[in-house]
């Protein structure tokens, strides 16, 4: 087994790279439905994630503290519907990048790409983070709430902290993408 090539001649040339010069104005037009679904649908997904695990792990909070004091239970959903609100939060952000997103435009800039999956990941990421921080304190939350009630003010306060990332990550999203179409030259 040679690691190294032979001095063969009938072997190839080796290959030489030439550098790119990347074109601002190259059109993707009519690639741009199929390369761009995969950033709306890494958004749903991060942001759907985040939602569904937020409500998975204090929706059982909620069912177990059910068992003990039903009369709570009403009143403890608070966490569940708070992670349902990063999924609405998801489909805002999708629907702003997609209006930025035109098919029938002349050229897609590589910039305003750029814009657009930087928008997406720090909506996604920061949905991610908060579903799981609401699910997290949801769940010691409400288990917490049903032994001694008077916790239920600053299990609410944290909620909000946690629910305050996600809202932090839909404003940078919406600046980035908001940025995305500034960088043509007119």
């Amino acid at each position: 087994m040679k690691l190294l090539p032979s001095s063969d001649s009938s072997a190839p040339p080796p290959l030489s790279f030439s550098p790119v010069t990347p074109n601002p104005s190259f059109n993707t037009s009519s690639k741009l439905n199929e390369s761009t679904v995969w950033v709306f649908d890494l958004i749903r997904f991060l942001s759907g994630m985040g939602a569904a695990y937020g409500t998975a792990k204090s929706g059982v909070g909620v069912a177990s503290m059910g068992v003990m004091r039903p009369e709570l239970v009403m009143k403890s959903i608070v966490p569940v519907v708070m992670a349902g609100v990063l999924g609405i939060y998801g489909l805002i952000i999708a629907v702003i990048i997609s209006t930025g997103v035109n098919p029938k435009a002349k050229s897609y800039y590589l910039f305003d790409g750029y814009a657009h999956l930087s928008s997406g990941l720090a909506w996604g990421l920061a949905g991610l983070s908060a579903g799981m921080a609401i699910g997290i304190v949801g769940d010691a939350g409400v288990r917490a709430n049903a032994q001694q009630p008077k916790l239920f003010v600053g299990m609410i306060l944290i909620l909000i902290f946690a629910e305050a990332l996600a809202l932090y990550g839909l404003i940078v999203g919406i600046i980035l993408s908001s940025r995305a179409g500034q960088s043509r030259a007119e």
